[in-house]
């Protein structure tokens, strides 16, 4: 399964998708944060 995941391009395409949309989750969630602290 692993080995399958790791030699097939669609796979990493999803897993890259995937990371970039979580990375902007947490970057755009950090901003609201960061924001917020800011005007208190």
């Amino acid at each position: 399964m692993l080995d399958l995941i790791l030699h097939d391009p669609v796979a990493w395409g999803s897993i890259l998708g995937i990371g970039i949309v979580c990375s902007m989750c947490c970057y755009y969630a950090y901003l609201f944060i960061h924001n917020t602290k800011l005007n208190r």
